[in-house]
């Protein structure tokens, strides 16, 4: 009877610890795209509305197959909302802008992109190539909210922004040759 008893308790604790974990306040996931893999370490602590949105496209599949849609050599790559025909894919509601999270958009870090509207970023993002301060957040000014960093595979980054570009309809900065997000996938526990 006290072993079923310790099943069932264990039974009734197990999902409250799976769910803690799945919470954990800084979460990988791994960027698998035609031009090699890139890990990001994202920051639940700084900015959970964001990571949580961002991990509920990752989880659904979202990113499969979208490509890095606009490279700019020592700026930024972007991608995460187009397919390789250029076609906008469906997103969910816009996430609340938390810029003003004390990160800084600085060489690795990936942020939301979004529209003039700060409360706009849905599923894109971009990764910062170099420092860009200028997009973070100001009194006065509403920045782009850094959610994550590269911790493995700057050389990707740097490579993707090296991919020659050209005009594609009403899109400027689009890889002449689709650089694809094959996947997200959220990296291995410890």
């Amino acid at each position: 009877m006290f072993k079923n008893l310790l099943i069932c308790c264990a039974l009734l604790v197990a999902p409250a610890l799976f769910a803690e974990e799945t919470r954990l306040p800084n979460p990988q996931v791994i960027i698998k795209t035609s031009e090699g893999d890139i890990t990001l370490r994202l920051f639940r602590d700084k900015a959970p509305l964001t990571v949580d949105n961002f991990l509920a496209y990752v989880d659904a599949g979202f990113y499969n197959g979208t490509i890095f849609h606009r490279v700019i050599p020592n700026f930024m790559i972007q991608g995460g909302g187009f397919d390789p025909e250029l076609s906008e894919k469906d997103t969910g509601a816009p996430v609340a802008n938390e810029s003003d999270n004390r990160l800084h958009n600085s060489r690795g870090t990936i942020a939301m992109a979004r529209t003039s509207d700060p409360d706009s970023a849905t599923s894109q993002f971009f990764i910062n190539q170099r420092n860009n301060l200028q997009l973070d957040w100001a009194p006065g000014r509403d920045g782009y909210t850094v959610f994550g960093e590269v911790i493995l595979g700057m050389n990707i980054v740097d490579f993707i922004a090296t991919a020659p570009t050209a005009n594609a309809g009403r899109m400027q900065d689009v890889p002449v040759e689709p650089i694809v997000i094959n996947e997200i996938v959220r990296a291995p526990g410890p």
